[in-house]
């Protein structure tokens, strides 16, 4: 994994929709047709996620996307109960209250180089507001203070989500129970601790409320609620164990905060580095938000029509997947269809799709499919000639759906993310906050124009981004940026 980003398409191009790569492990099936991707996520019994890959992730114990058979019916239903409109009215509010506040903080400095620092708050605050019901005030990078971790939920989780990857590979256990390790693991060894009994209180506390009647109703049930009730519901056969609560309450933290933010930075730089996407965007915003304060932003009515920014979000997911799409043949022998020809795979052949090639290539997203265009997704029917300049109102667009297969950004089949609208709601909200009534630039460097300046950050975007867990940039606070009023 990691060398599809910098290919895109061109390995499918030269050997064909479908090739393995051999290996001592295993063999790697990779395809990159619609057809095939179709197929694959429809036979979910003969083709399902391969577990082992995502039990990394069983911290704290198993979660929906770790399990199989029946576990994963009964978690995978949650889940999607969990996400409701009720919920994605509460993203709305909080991402917009967020966001507001973080561009406070950015307008209020002569050049950022925290932004992906400030989205991953931004996220994090969020779901913390919306999935657990813990309200943060926004604080820019340079505004923290730097608590002991076990402090709360909210910079324990943060310390464990920096770390995730040496957790994983090390175990929660070998920073709790070892007393010599040096102050930074003794200090992840306390934040693991911290949250581990935070998540326990807010379990125990719901829990109750549950029992007694007095959990959250139907319109402002939060994550929380909603697997302290199935916990109940396990006494009787239905629901969760212990254990898989806390593991969902974490991939649930881990999944709705750090694919978010890693997008949420692709975004903005990608902006920075193309202002006639800006003003693009603020023509929409102006024509469906005009002037109102953004506290009388509406969901029902204002979501459905911010057309262009979710559109923003569809182009940067399409050039940079934070989560690849893995499946398997587990213990079985398979076949696949591929063009005329049927594939017969053995056991325990992975299958990639080939996200990275089947998002750029050329016969699906034409010649420019290389390049961040978010206009590729939107069909416009004209332009109301009676209104004039930026604030002109563009009517009857249409948001143009993927053709199927093509798009695996929150994977296919049945076993899709039921985060997705979460995701969109979240970021259309926050973007709309940030482009209605500012722009961002590049900060020049001596001797630099402006438009070296934006040469340099698609450069960097190009070049300096990778696969660690999810797909990042790795060092975006090399190129700073400015905020200023439109």
């Amino acid at each position: 994994m990691g060398w599809e980003l910098p290919d895109r398409y061109f390995s499918h191009q030269e050997l064909g929709d479908a090739f393995m790569l051999v290996t001592p492990g295993r063999n790697w099936l990779y395809i990159a047709h619609p057809d095939m991707v179709m197929e694959v996520t429809r036979r979910r019994d003969d083709f399902p996620r391969c577990v082992e890959l995502t039990q990394v992730l069983d911290v704290f114990g198993p979660h929906v996307g770790s399990v199989e058979g029946q576990q994963w019916v009964t978690q995978r239903k949650l889940m999607a109960s969990c996400f409701n409109e009720q919920y994605n009215e509460t993203v709305w509010s909080e991402s917009i209250s967020q966001a507001q506040d973080m561009i406070r903080y950015w307008t209020s400095r002569p050049s950022i180089r925290s932004t992906a620092n400030d989205l991953r708050t931004l996220s994090l605050d969020v779901l913390s507001k919306s999935g657990f019901g813990k309200s943060f005030k926004f604080e820019g990078y340079e505004e923290t203070s730097h608590v002991d971790p076990s402090a709360s939920y909210k910079d324990s989780l943060q310390l464990i989500l920096e770390h995730c990857i040496l957790i994983i590979a090390m175990g929660p256990g070998f920073f709790t129970k070892m007393p010599w390790l040096p102050l930074k693991y003794r200090q992840i060894g306390q934040a693991v601790t911290a949250f581990q009994k935070s998540m326990t209180d807010m379990y125990e506390s719901e829990k109750a409320s549950v029992a007694q009647g007095r959990s959250g109703t139907a319109t402002n049930r939060t994550f929380i609620s909603s697997l302290a009730k199935a916990s109940l519901d396990a006494k009787q056969g239905e629901g969760l164990t212990e254990r898989e609560i806390y593991g969902n309450i974490f991939v649930i933290n881990f999944a709705g905060h750090d694919t978010s933010s890693r997008v949420f930075t692709f975004a903005v730089y990608f902006l920075a580095a193309n202002p006639e996407v800006q003003d693009w965007l603020s023509e929409e915003l102006r024509s469906v938000l005009g002037d109102l304060p953004s506290h009388e932003w509406n969901y029902a009515t204002q979501f459905p029509r911010l057309k262009r920014c979710l559109a923003v979000l569809y182009e940067t997911i399409r050039l940079y997947t934070p989560v690849p799409v893995t499946k398997w043949t587990k213990g079985n022998t398979q076949t696949l269809k591929v063009g005329d020809e049927t594939l017969v795979l053995p056991p325990n052949t992975m299958i990639c799709l080939a996200y990275s090639s089947l998002q750029t290539d050329p016969r699906w997203w034409g010649s420019d499919s290389l390049i961040w265009k978010p206009s590729r997704f939107i069909k416009s029917a004209g332009i109301d000639s009676s209104l004039k300049g930026r604030e002109g109102k563009v009517k009857d667009e249409e948001f143009l759906q993927p053709k199927r297969g093509t798009f695996v950004g929150w994977s296919e089949g049945a076993r899709d993310c039921p985060g997705r609208k979460f995701s969109q709601v979240e970021f259309v909200a926050t973007i709309a906050s940030l482009f209605r009534d500012w722009r961002v630039d590049p900060v020049t460097f001596e001797g630099e124009t402006i438009e070296g300046a934006r040469e340099r950050v698609l450069d960097l975007i190009k070049n300096d981004s990778a696969m660690v867990l999810l797909q990042q940039m790795l060092h975006p606070e090399r190129a700073p940026l400015v905020w200023s009023k439109r």
